[in-house]
């Protein structure tokens, strides 16, 4: 196992658990290895935790100086941008693809009958390149269908105005097969055949609709006809077509030479995150994140136009288009700016803002590592802003209820003090002025009973209180609330199970929380240890209540003989099962002839029946 650098190991540790691209540099700075990654967390890792069998991996290791990375959004994007990255950085430890091997893509030729075919070659002549595929399989797919759909030539034939005048064609099998129309005899014309390639480009582009279309209608008919092995062919060839993406996100072709600035910042906060990615012959070369500190009320727009000047000045780039969300305000001779609406082109602009983002991430959990107490004020400042609260709730009470069918009512309070649980301060509470299965009514007392107590001892109150339920619940809370004067000193919210909704006081429209929020995180952990706290209580208390009451039942034994027994022998089935002779050792014979033949008379009455 090689020892990392302290940078090195703070940067592993904060790495994300998403798709990406990982770079390796040595100590001149240069790049020695371009990865892929699932999870770039778990990828990096792998390298230094453990000694490698291949030689070569262990060399590379000790040779790492430092690291950096992009984001994408899906494992296959990350394979198309390392093998771009791998052909402009040219890596001394990516033997596998150092060679010109490449992704395939399909090309429409620049052609009058232009030819359609897969290809590892982008030569710049016109034609048209879709791709790349990384599943070959895939591209072949799309291939043959698309000449099941349209009869379109294979052959390598130039043919022009001038051959088929000549009379030079000749029809082949294919014609006969119906697999082609005979363009080099001029059976078709060009606008014809036009029309067939514009289908075929819409294909290409993604919009299958009709190719899927003419797939279902294929397997039903091949169905009606009895044709299953068939019908399972063109299901197969249906299914890869659904899951198959036309157009790389990463790279393509049609973004030869521009520049993208993606821009994140968050409301609140002074910090401004700054990507910019570097597009050269439709491959990222280079991706940097800067990253800036508001001293006034900067727009979007002119955080853009800082970043460009820096990054023209500190990298010598020569900018001609530029991908952005927003046009600077300041002028730039030469440039012309693009704010995509759709296509590669937003796609690039938002993995640019993404891994704007990733460093906004990266540098708070960075300082999180270094001083945990920033984790807990960040989330209560989330928790205060999501709820519109006017103070930090570093003190927040959960409160649940749980009976069965009326029987042994009981209420939990657990406490969180700065977002975790305290559970030196959790109470469980016996119901004792409701009769029946209310729920409503047992919250108020709960609550009433609660507050009333730490402001008789002066303890302090929390700055939020939680109830599981919802708007029943929440309304019982209030009146307790407002019975004892602490209407609008404590804030108060209900979160109901089935939808996770929380509703606030006088409010019939809940709130939706996003799944991933860390607000809801801690609502969730509140309302789960209440559950947990009062099905406990309860349970136990259900217990005893059933095994005294047996003993209860029985002439001639007091509380201390109850006791005597059950702490002996912990339940009643025990104290069933055990000997006469054992039960007179603990409470006397006399006494244990008694117990004995009341807890016996049952099950020898249910014999008798």
């Amino acid at each position: 196992m090689v020892k990392k650098s302290p940078e090195l190991a703070e940067k592993i540790s904060i790495l994300p658990d998403t798709p990406g691209v990982y770079m390796y540099f040595d100590k001149e700075g240069t790049v020695i290895y371009v990865g892929k990654a699932k999870n770039l967390k778990r990828r990096v890792s792998s390298y230094f935790n453990r000694t490698h069998d291949r030689l070569r991996t262990n060399l590379l290791v000790r040779a790492i100086a430092d690291m950096k990375y992009i984001v994408v959004p899906t494992e296959q994007d990350a394979l198309n941008l390392e093998a771009s990255m791998i052909k402009a950085y040219q890596p001394r430890y990516n033997v596998l693809l150092k060679d010109d091997k490449t992704y395939p893509w399909i090309v429409v030729t620049n052609e009058h009958y232009p030819r359609v075919f897969l290809t590892r070659q982008l030569i710049k002549d016109g034609s048209k390149f879709y791709g790349p595929y990384t599943n070959t399989a895939v591209a072949r797919t799309v291939l043959e269908l698309i000449r099941r759909l349209y009869p379109l030539r294979s052959c390598r034939h130039a043919i022009t105005p001038e051959y088929i005048a000549k009379g030079k064609g000749r029809l082949c099998l294919d014609y006969h097969l119906k697999k082609c129309c005979g363009p080099c005899v001029g059976l078709v014309s060009e606008q014809e055949y036009a029309r067939y390639i514009e289908k075929v480009r819409l294909i290409l582009r993604g919009e299958t609709g009709e190719l899927l279309r003419y797939l279902r209608d294929e397997m039903e008919k091949l169905s009606e006809e009895l044709r299953f092995e068939e019908a399972q062919e063109i299901k197969e060839q249906y299914d890869l077509v659904t899951r198959y993406r036309s157009k790389s996100v990463i790279v393509s072709p049609a973004l030869t030479d521009v520049d993208v600035f993606g821009i994140d910042r968050e409301e609140g906060s002074a910090d401004v995150f700054v990507n910019y990615m570097h597009v050269r012959g439709g491959a990222v070369v280079r991706s940097v994140t800067l990253e800036y500190k508001q001293r006034l009320d900067e727009s979007s727009a002119d955080m853009l136009a800082y970043a460009m000047a820096e990054i023209r000045q500190s990298l010598d780039v020569d900018f001609e288009e530029v991908i952005v969300a927003e046009v600077p305000d300041v002028e730039f001779p030469g440039v012309t700016f693009t704010v995509p609406k759709k296509g590669d082109k937003l796609k690039l602009l938002e993995i640019s803002a993404k891994n704007a983002r990733q460093q906004r991430i990266d540098k708070i959990k960075t300082a999180e590592k270094r001083d945990p107490s920033l984790r807990t004020d960040r989330i209560l400042q989330r928790i205060q802003q999501d709820f519109h609260l006017s103070e930090l709730p570093r003190h927040i009470e959960c409160f649940d209820n749980s009976n069965i069918q009326g029987t042994n009512p009981v209420a939990s309070c657990v406490v969180f003090k700065d977002a975790v649980p305290s559970k030196k301060d959790y109470r469980h509470f016996n119901i004792k002025t409701v009769e029946g299965p209310d729920d409503f009514a047992s919250m108020k007392e709960v609550l009433t009973r609660r507050y009333s107590r730490l402001m008789e001892e002066g303890e302090p109150l929390p700055q939020l209180v939680v109830v599981d339920g919802g708007k029943g619940q929440l309304s019982a809370a209030v009146e307790a609330l407002d019975a004892i004067g602490l209407r609008g000193k404590i804030a108060l919210v209900g979160i109901a199970k089935r939808l996770e909704e929380i509703y606030f006081p006088g409010d019939s429209v809940p709130l939706y929380i996003d799944k991933n929020s860390e607000t809801l995180r801690v609502i969730q952990h509140l309302r789960d240890e209440a559950h947990r706290f009062g099905i406990t209580h309860h349970r136990n208390r259900r217990s005893k209540t059933q095994a005294v009451s047996e003993l209860d039942s029985i002439k001639g034994v007091g509380e201390k003989t109850r006791i005597a027994l059950l702490t002996h022998f912990k339940s009643i089935k025990k104290l069933k099962a055990a000997p006469l002779e054992e039960i007179g050792d603990v409470i006397g014979p006399s006494r244990a002839s008694v117990v004995y033949s009341a807890l016996h008379a049952e099950e020898d009455n249910t014999e008798e029946k």
